[in-house]
């Protein structure tokens, strides 16, 4: 093959050496327009997955590297005048520069052909008379920009500023400093790269930069290669004591926004994307040299595995594109963190910590637990003391109040529809399937949506509370629930709006009845999505009827036994669509601002907080964002939460999206999370509500990670119940719980203890633990005096 690399960065140089010892007899080319000794940058961090590749692929590579690292497992993190340590991660740094060296010896060694100081060619000359061109050149990818319309990159700018910047001061561990100072908070990133300087990363929201003055060199234009001297003035005198009279480094180091790349394809024909030109990943969660090295394997491997270059190249895009969305999905929660770190400035200190080190969702509490036990039960006992608990034990075991309602924990089983009514009127499915959640040792089990009237449910299948008959049978699971468990039920109340006269899910969800349908009604005549009803404009007499049928309702859940009612405002019911822009074109008083948008959902929730005595707690769902361009974003969710809290709401349940058909959800792991967690900051916890958390949570550790994080105060499972109805009570099981958090029925005890999985008489390897370099290594120090790692 005839290959051209644009670009002689780590991943071009490192594809090119991989494909000429593969085939000493590919021609391959590079060009890269710097010299070969310009560098940016200071230090760059591998995992040892990327490390395992690298030697397998190439042992040269891999031992000059190997020689070089500055080696370390633990993590520093100072925070309000507090150090913590946490061990058993697991890092390997290395000079940039010293990389870079390494790999064009390598190139050498091996006849790539490298034109340094040289533009490449243009694209399309270089296609026309190569079998594959590999664009590496970085973020401002001149190739990716000429084959947009293939490619179709997109560009996120963020709002916080960084600055990449050196020192002599050789830190022992990867080092977080996070400081509040008069302008607002800062934070450092930094990491030993040698035994003679670290990288020393500062950020910070750009409000903050510019209360610090730092924007004094704002429409300032620097040569490449030249540093921006007054920002590294003002670091020095604002870091002096992190810095402990150190200096501070250079490398055309200047304030940057970072800029997260994705491209919808990687390839076109024969011209292929690698690294920053096909993606990046914010250097709080990783390196985009890790990244682009790991591209360059896994071409190289698809270009010797599959007969011809579009082969290889489709399959090289979809084994490396989904790693690295995965990545960029931790990554952008990780940057989203840092963005709104301030946010969690009033945090206990440990409770901060472990905030931070949870903040992309890759790593959770059991991660830290395998890896620094005793950092671990210290959270457990933080969490404990800060709740006022009385005994330790883990996080989705405490008890937990909803205004005057205690939960035993803080697991409930969230709101699911069933579609198996008739008539309204709940039967033996319901009593066994809400009856068998309560019993699977959730603190509190809530009803799918119960509908407030006839015209009010989705499907047919759905149940009601507008007759005694459907109270009294509601009433047949409550007392279920009451004498057989030590849980809670809770009953969800809404009004289906547009997205109502419906299938059954099975049969097409949102799919207009065939026959059967009723009129449905919304606050604009505006269907849920294609093919959908258009609703009629509800009038002040639709409005009066909806509010006496939730009054109604209610006072039916109450003399139904109900212990928690919770009226529904997300997911495009009728509430939530007179909440979101995207439904809501209103022009009297209930349209326009969002002041007007909540002005009915509260009408609602007023009547059926005055209408239920006061031990009833009365709380509200909602959606934190539309997840449509001109939707309700989380910024709007927090007004609308306080809005809530302000008349009573007694918690509120952190939903997202369904308002529209044409939602684009980033769906992931507790996708929904961050947006609970910015309404408890931001007006839930100052007012003592707390704040359930739901979506795609579905593990203990999860559960245990986001309460000790402080995210949320109770976490809400959907589908896990539905998989497992004792959930909690397994998650008691394999965490070695017992206590009153999870009751086993004392029919079920005999099953409360884990039962064996696998062999139980293998004998361990026990004079291996005698073999040299067996200590422990949980907090393993990087010491430059001796040029090697200590524990």
């Amino acid at each position: 093959m005839r290959i051209a690399i644009v670009g002689g960065g780590p991943g071009g140089l490192y594809f090119a050496a991989l494909m000429k010892q593969l085939d000493p007899a590919h021609e391959v080319t590079v060009w890269e327009r710097n010299a070969p000794d310009d560098t940016f940058g200071f230090g760059v961090v591998f995992s040892d997955e990327t490390l395992g590749g690298i030697d397998d692929a190439d042992e040269t590579v891999h031992a000059a590297m190997e020689s070089r690292f500055a080696r370390w497992t633990d993590i520093d993190i100072e925070f309000h005048g507090h150090r913590f340590t946490v061990g058993g991660q697991g890092f390997a740094a290395m000079s940039r520069k010293e990389l870079l060296q390494i790999l064009q010896r390598r190139a050498d060694d091996l006849d790539v052909t490298v034109h340094y100081r040289t533009e490449a060619p243009d694209v399309d000359e270089l296609r026309a008379s190569h079998d594959l061109v590999l664009a590496a050149d970085g973020l401002n990818s001149v190739v990716r920009t000429k084959y947009a319309d293939v490619f179709r990159p997109s560009l996120d700018t963020r709002r916080n500023k960084y600055i990449w910047l050196g020192t002599d001061l050789v830190f022992e561990a990867f080092q977080f400093f996070v400081k509040e100072t008069r302008w607002g908070t800062m934070q450092i990133h930094g990491y030993p790269f040698s035994d003679s300087g670290s990288t020393f990363i500062v950020e910070m929201h750009e409000d903050v930069w510019r209360r610090a003055g730092f924007d004094r060199t704002a429409d300032q234009v620097f040569p490449p290669g030249v540093s921006d001297d007054h920002a590294v003035a003002r670091i020095g005198e604002i870091f002096a004591d992190e810095l402990k009279g150190h200096r501070i480094l250079t490398n055309n180091s200047k304030w940057l926004n970072f800029t997260t790349v994705r491209n919808e394809r990687w390839y076109d024909g024969n011209v292929v994307l690698l690294g920053d030109a096909a993606h990046t990943a914010h250097f709080s969660i990783g390196s985009g040299t890790k990244l682009a090295m790991e591209d360059a394997l896994a071409l190289a491997a698809c270009l010797h595995e599959h007969p011809t270059v579009a082969e290889s190249l489709a399959a090289y895009q979809s084994e490396r594109k989904p790693v690295v969305e995965s990545t960029q999905r931790a990554a952008q929660a990780s940057l989203e963190w840092f963005e709104n770190i301030g946010m969690y400035a009033g945090q206990e200190p440990a409770q901060f910590v472990f905030n931070l080190l949870t903040r992309s969702r890759r790593i959770t509490f059991d991660n830290l637990r395998e890896r620094d036990g005793e950092f671990a039960a210290l959270m457990e006992a933080e969490f404990a003391r800060h709740q006022r608990a009385p005994a330790v034990a883990p996080a989705m075991f405490q008890p937990v109040r909803i205004g005057p309602l205690e939960l035993k924990n803080r697991v409930i089983v969230s709101p699911m529809d069933m579609y198996s009514c008739d008539s309204g009127v709940p039967g033996d499915f319901h009593l066994v399937h809400l009856g068998s959640k309560a019993l699977g040792g959730a603190g509190l089990v809530m009803s799918e949506m119960v509908c407030v009237s006839p015209e009010g449910r989705i499907t047919p299948g759905c149940p009601g509370l507008w007759t005694d008959e459907q109270r009294d049978a509601w009433r047949r699971v409550t007392d279920f629930v009451h004498e057989r468990t030590s849980g809670r039920i809770g009953l969800q109340l809404g009004h289906s709006g547009r997205k109502g006269s419906t299938r059954l899910m099975w049969e097409g969800i949102d799919q207009p009845l065939d026959a059967g349908n009723w009129e449905v009604i919304g606050p604009s005549a505006l269907p849920y999505g294609a093919g959908c009803h258009v609703p009629r404009e509800a009038t002040r007499a639709d409005l009066d009827k909806v509010v006496a049928d939730f009054t109604g309702a209610a006072l039916r859940g109450v003399e139904a036994g109900f212990d928690l009612i919770e009226v529904h405002a997300a997911h495009g019911y009728l509430l939530s669509s007179f909440l979101s822009p995207v439904a809501n074109r209103r022009t009297d008083e209930y349209g326009g601002s969002l002041e007007n948008r909540l002005r009915f959902p509260l009408e609602v929730f007023d009547a059926v907080r005055r209408a239920v005595p006061s031990a009833v707690p009365v709380t509200v769902r909602i959606s934190a964002t539309d997840w449509m361009p001109d939707g309700n974003t989380d910024d709007d969710a927090v007004d609308i939460a306080r809005a809530f809290i302000e008349h009573g709401a007694a918690a509120i349940d952190v939903s997202s999206g369904q308002v529209s058909q044409e939602e684009k959800p980033a769906y992931g792991r507790s996708y929904q999370t961050p947006f609970a967690d910015k309404i408890r900051h931001l007006v839930a916890a100052p007012a003592g509500v707390p704040v359930i958390a739901v979506g795609a949570i579905s593990s203990y550790d999860d559960v245990n990670s986001i309460l000790l994080a402080g995210r949320a105060d109770v976490c809400a499972l959907g589908r896990t119940h539905l998989y497992n109805p004792q959930w909690t009570l397994q998650a008691a099981a394999e965490q070695e719980y017992a206590g009153s958090g999870a009751q086993w029925p004392v029919q079920w005890t005999a099953g409360s203890r884990r039962p064996p999985s696998s062999r139980t008489d293998k004998i361990s390897p026990r004079l291996s633990l005698l073999r040299a370099g067996a200590a422990d290594d949980v907090h393993l120090r990087w010491t430059p005096a001796s040029g090697a790692a200590s524990t």
